[in-house]
């Protein structure tokens, strides 16, 4: 008897917790895609028109559509981008529309979190909204599909596709702002933080501490406001190269610093420090 028990004990067990994986009617996608020094990604379910009328049909005329299946389908921007003058800042946001018969409303909507649509629609989560017209094809797609098209340097367009419907929605990406700052940092010299990393690498890496030294002072000289933390490398620094006088000198500044901001572990280290090096 106590045989038999244990055998439905585990049949049980078995039929409880074994779960039969069997591929979604709508499968997942992902894209991806450069335009100039941003990215740009979609996360989205394809729906099949299966023999089916989409548009009209299957998915209503002037009704919002999820524009896929499952879950929200989910655009993710690197950089802030604009679409038909409106701005959009860096970050996901949930793809809505209006399928209509010569047109579409797209919505780009702050909730991601949604399964399709909204319970309850927020307007002030349209962080923008874009009127586009209706392309017809002559082939038929029979997976919903969404890409990228027309891509230049700083524009391209989100192309959705499915049955013999087309719609794009251009976005404009800022390449050129992105490329005029990288040219002003570079054309101008390296900044405070990179000579303060260099300096922490050369003393941290037992290379060159008169180089160290060279571009901590460098660093500092360019910062109005001087770190306590960068000012206690600087006293390590100073002390390794046998300016005892400076590096006391320092940590006095980089502990009234961590005092201020109450950091108890600067403030231990520096008082250390300053102990060792016999500071009064």
């Amino acid at each position: 008897m106590k045989t038999i028990f244990t055998a439905l004990a585990l049949a049980l067990s078995v039929f409880t917790y074994a779960q039969v994986e069997t591929p979604q009617p709508s499968p997942n996608a992902t894209i991806t895609q450069n335009v100039g020094l941003s990215e740009v990604s979609i996360a989205y379910s394809r729906p099949s028109a299966n023999g089916r009328v989409v548009f009209g049909n299957l998915v209503p005329f002037d009704k919002r559509w999820r524009t896929g299946a499952n879950e929200n389908t989910v655009i993710t921007f690197t950089d802030d981008v604009e679409v038909d003058g409106q701005a959009l800042e860096a970050g996901s946001y949930s793809i809505y529309s209006i399928p209509k018969k010569d047109s579409w409303d797209v919505f780009f909507y702050e909730e991601v979190d949604n399964w399709g649509l909204p319970k309850t629609w927020n307007e002030d989560a349209v962080a923008a909204m874009i009127n586009v017209p209706v392309k017809s094809l002559k082939h038929l797609v029979e997976t919903f599909t969404i890409d990228f098209d027309a891509i230049t340097l700083d524009k391209a367009h989100l192309v959705m596709s499915w049955e013999k419907t087309m719609v794009e929605v251009p976005i404009i990406f800022p390449t050129d702002e992105i490329v005029e700052e990288n040219i002003s940092r570079i054309m101008s010299g390296p900044s405070a933080a990179d000579y303060f990393n260099s300096a922490v690498y050369y003393f941290s890496a037992g290379k060159d501490l008169d180089k160290a030294e060279k571009w901590m002072e460098k660093g500092m000289e360019m910062s109005e406001v001087k770190p306590f933390w960068m000012q206690r490398q600087q006293s390590l620094i100073y002390a390794a190269n046998g300016k005892k006088t400076k590096a006391i000198e320092t940590a006095k500044a980089s502990l009234a610093g961590a005092k201020k901001a109450g950091n108890a572990d600067y403030v231990k280290m520096n008082e250390d420090s300053l102990k060792e090096w016999g500071a009064k």
